[in-house]
């Protein structure tokens, strides 16, 4: 996982914002956080391949959070396009 990728480049982080940045084709690439939900990161990984967004299973959420730079785990980051 490029970790200064999702360190430094434009984001957001969460499910309803990474589902907002899909649907609006503003995602470039998504995590997903490996231990979360399936319920919860189905619709995400659906929504990816509906609009050819690339997505990869990543660490923990607890790993997304603290690689977003918040004290609380994260099922899902985006990348922006810039």
């Amino acid at each position: 996982m490029p970790l200064r990728e999702i360190k430094n480049g434009p984001k957001v982080i969460g499910i309803k914002q990474v589902k907002k940045a899909i649907s609006k084709g503003l995602a470039k690439k998504v995590y997903i956080a490996s231990d979360a939900e399936p319920h919860v990161i189905g619709p995400i990984k659906d929504l990816c391949r509906e609009n050819n967004v690339e997505f990869e299973i990543a660490g923990s959420m607890e790993v997304l959070g603290d690689i977003c730079g918040i004290d609380v785990g994260s099922a899902a980051v985006a990348l922006l396009n810039e």
